[in-house]
């Protein structure tokens, strides 16, 4: 049998690429996982201008793990996803496919997944004219909300909206704080606000709506799959949502805290281990039609704390799935992720023919 043949697939510029070795970047201990199972793991570090050289790469592989985010410095992966698309369609392993990020590591997914236990009172606008329609009534019922767009990542487009005014209407006034760094809160006409998300419809875009967590503080908990096993958790101090202190929203006060990570096996997590392994990740899979060979070799799913129960114990609310590009990871993460590659790589390799002797 042939050795296995691996490309992790990352975006950066050409000097990277020139240079970039198994050894001198964020993935170097996946390279050294794969290694060690005996598979052969090589860079492939992409930009838009090489992507018909990328293709070429990737088509000598077996498989390609790619880390690049949907929107980053003004790059999106319109152009990357297309030849992703035609690399897998030749057979080669693509995870995460495009077309698994599109049912799993979009803000939609909160709505289409809300009865599994991680969602509660979502709503999806999937128009200007729904949005204009529903979200002011819902803002004065249900107290403060965070709006999400579809896409993005660091913030982006993720608003928390609370009502300033005693009515809803136009030119009722809401505090609004967006969840990029440095942000501050701002108050305007609530009219004023949703023609700002209007350019969040564009393409086929939509409006998330979920409840406001005030238990925010507490921190957000990361949890990290290897396909349908948790490999480990991030519990993170986040400040987005949260208003700056006096200090300022760029002082030393106003920076997340560390992302401590713990293993997969830490008592403090094994309730949300349990309904992640047994539960919800089964039923995810299901409801948006994705087999055990499809689901991301690597991915996480964000919690934030929801409210406690009768019996005073936690609940957890999703407020992101992550696909695209996971990093950092747990310790325990690169061994599984090249464990779940190679078991999904060899039957393959199994199957193919061996070539004649001097042949190729």
């Amino acid at each position: 049998m042939e050795t296995v043949k691996v490309a992790l697939l990352w975006r950066a510029d050409s000097q990277v690429r020139r240079n970039a070795t198994p050894q001198n970047n964020r993935l170097n201990r996946v390279f050294e996982a794969l290694a060690a199972l005996g598979v052969h793991a090589e860079p492939a570090v992409y930009s838009d201008v090489r992507a018909h050289k990328l293709r070429e790469q990737l088509l000598k592989v077996d498989g390609v793990l790619v880390w690049v985010d949907p929107i980053a410095g003004g790059q999106n992966r319109i152009i990357l996803d297309a030849m992703l698309r035609d690399v897998a369609s030749k057979g080669i392993l693509v995870s995460a496919h495009p077309d698994v990020i599109l049912k799993m590591g979009v803000k939609q997914v909160l709505h289409r997944t809300k009865h599994l236990g991680w969602g509660g009172d979502t709503h999806l606008y999937l128009t200007v004219r729904s949005f204009r329609e529903e979200f002011p009534l819902r803002l004065q019922s249900a107290g403060p909300r965070v709006l999400k767009q579809n896409r993005g990542n660091g913030g982006e487009g993720v608003w928390k909206v609370e009502l300033v005014s005693p009515f809803a209407h136009e030119n009722a006034i809401v505090r609004i704080l967006h969840a990029r760094r440095s942000s501050v809160p701002e108050d305007m006409p609530l009219g004023d606000f949703m023609r700002r998300c209007e350019a969040y419809f564009a393409a086929e875009g939509c409006v998330v709506d979920q409840p406001f967590q005030p238990r925010l503080p507490e921190g957000m908990i990361r949890c990290y799959m290897a396909a349908q096993q948790v490999v480990g958790f991030g519990h993170q101090f986040i400040k987005a949502l949260i208003p700056p202190p006096p200090e300022g929203p760029d002082s030393q006060a106003a920076q997340p805290g560390p992302r401590i990570m713990h293993p997969a096996w830490s008592p403090t997590f094994q309730t949300l281990r349990t309904k992640m392994e047994s539960e919800w990740t089964p039923q995810m899979m299901q409801l948006l039609d994705i087999n055990a060979d499809s689901l991301p070799i690597i991915w996480d799913a964000d919690f934030l704390y929801g409210p406690h129960t009768a019996s005073g114990e936690d609940t957890y609310v999703l407020c992101e799935i992550n696909v695209s590009s996971v990093l950092p990871f747990p310790e325990q993460a690169p061994s599984e992720i090249a464990r779940v590659a190679v078991a999904r790589l060899l039957p393959s390799k199994k199957t193919q023919p061996s070539a004649p002797p001097g042949g190729k």
